[in-house]
């Protein structure tokens, strides 16, 4: 009886290890900062003319941009000197610390529903 009792919790270990297997490959969506939402039309022009970007994407880029044209204070790190494909991003300033770079782009991120 103790033999049946095992072929059986091991057929349905076998079957809900097949199921697992089967649902993890169904693809996840992106949410919070990772899911592409429409942007501005001046944060899709500096991000290479999309219509879509997710926050994470656009800081990266933003970053990148700074660090290419090495854009960062010297001095003061956290400042970031702004050249002129930046400040149509960041209202017109000059000079923005680096915090203030999310808060600036939040203004760019079309509000959905």
């Amino acid at each position: 009886m103790g033999s049946r009792v095992l072929g059986g919790c091991r057929a349905l270990l076998e079957a809900a290890k097949a199921n697992a297997n089967a649902n993890t490959k169904v693809a996840r969506q992106g949410g919070g900062i990772t899911k592409p939402v429409p942007v501005s039309p001046q944060l899709g022009k500096f991000l290479g003319g999309v219509p879509q970007a997710s926050r994470s994407l656009a800081i990266k880029k933003v970053w990148e941009h700074i660090k290419l044209h090495n854009l960062q204070n010297p001095t003061n790190k956290k400042e970031i000197c702004c050249d002129e494909k930046l400040k149509t991003i960041f209202d017109g300033k000059d000079k923005v610390g680096f915090l203030e770079i999310a808060k600036l782009l939040s203004a760019h991120f079309v509000k959905t529903g």
